[in-house]
Parts: structure tokens; sequence; C-alpha cells
């Protein structure tokens, strides 16, 4: 085993337990490139107001950023073509996989009882493995992100999730018309999306983005 394959075997983060004592569901969150699950892991005293019997867990990406000394990354941007990007997720997509599964193991909790968000980088690889996974999740939530390989969408889904796209209107790292562009895509491909277009916000959270994502996650698992 190469020391990179070593590096990605396993992923690990931060956790919040729920604040009724025993968790039901659970809620991914999947960071951005150069941070690390410590940089989301603080969503989870916020949404747990909504959500109170959920359990969160923000995973470190499975490499060490490649653009500075510091932080982890899902995988590499330093080449963007589709074709690498593409391949860059689905190296990273079943280590995802695996985590969500032994997150679920570890809770007692059914295969279906799960969320994924994500922010940027984070909302890409959310978007990625959650749109492929059976059962699907209860929800994806995607800020700042983009969508990879939606040209395929419409053949490679195992499932059709409830999807919120959250996007400043302002984003000068993901520009909003990713955003916009997911959003047609998903549409196309028969899933249920839901949009927040922040005016004024640039690459990063907000109030509103944030009270929708907890409104959207309270209405997905409340769903039969």
């Amino acid at each position: 085993m190469s020391s990179k394959d070593a590096r990605m075997a396993e992923l690990d983060g931060p956790r919040w337990e729920p604040r009724s004592g025993r968790a039901t569901k659970l809620v991914v969150l999947c960071h951005g490139v150069g941070a690390d699950g410590n940089d989301l892991i603080d969503l989870a005293p916020l949404w747990s107001q909504a959500l109170p019997d959920a359990a969160f867990v923000a995973p470190h990406g499975p490499e060490p950023y490649d653009g500075a000394p510091f932080g982890r990354q899902w995988f590499s941007l330093a080449d963007r073509s589709p074709a690498v990007l593409a391949a860059g997720m689905g190296a990273a997509a079943p280590l995802l996989d695996r985590f969500i599964d032994a997150e679920l193991a570890r809770l007692g909790l059914p295969a279906h009882a799960y969320a994924l968000m994500g922010f940027s980088q984070g909302a890409m690889i959310a978007l990625f493995t959650g749109l492929r996974r059976q059962p699907p999740p209860r929800a994806i939530l995607a800020y700042s992100g983009a969508l990879v390989g939606a040209e395929r969408l419409e053949a490679e889904p195992t499932g059709r999730p409830p999807v919120l796209l959250v996007h400043g209107e302002a984003d000068e790292v993901v520009p909003v018309a990713l955003g916009r562009n997911a959003e047609r895509a998903l549409i196309r491909a028969g899933l249920a999306v839901e949009t927040l277009y922040c005016p004024g916000l640039g690459h990063g959270l907000d109030d509103a983005g944030l009270s929708a994502g907890a409104l959207f996650l309270q209405r997905a698992f409340s769903e039969a």
C-alpha cells in the first residue's frame, strides 16, 4: 500500500452527540478545500435546536491540502479539467461511503437515517456521493458548490433525494453560475430542488442559508 493509499484508508473527524441523548438520525458535514472537519462541526449546536435527536459528524478530507502546508482536501484542484475532477471525485466518494456506513453502524441507525451537507468542495463531494448511494440520503444540502458529472446524472443516480442549493450571488471562488447550472441539471434529472441565492454574499455561510438548512433538514427527516 502506498503512503497516499494509507493516508486515504479511513476518514475520521469531530462529532456532536444529540441533545436528546440518543441519536435517531445522522447529519454528515463535508468541509471545503483547505479546511478540515473542525470548520463545520460548529453548525451542530445550531442545527441541533431543530434536530435534537440528530448526531453530527464532520470528517476530515482524506488528503493533505496540496495548496498550503495545512488543511485537508477531498481531492486535488490543481487540475480542474472535467475528467480530472470526475476522477478525483470517484476516488474520494467510496471513502465517504464507507465512513457513512460506519457511523450509521456505530449509532445503531438504519441505512436511510442520514443526510449530507457540504460547503464548497464539500458540497461537490456531498452531491456526487449522495446522488449515487443506496439507500439515498434523506436530504443533500449543498452550499457554494458545483455539480461534477452533470452530463451523466440522469443515468447514474440510484436515488432521488431532495436537494437544497444555497449560493452567494457575490461568490468570488465558486461563481453563482455554477450553482444555477447545478439547479438546472438536477431538475432535468427529476430531483426535487430548493434554492436560495443570497444577494451580496461571497464564498461563505450566512444566517439566511443556515436557517434554510435547518428547516430543510427538519422537513426531510419528518417525511415518512
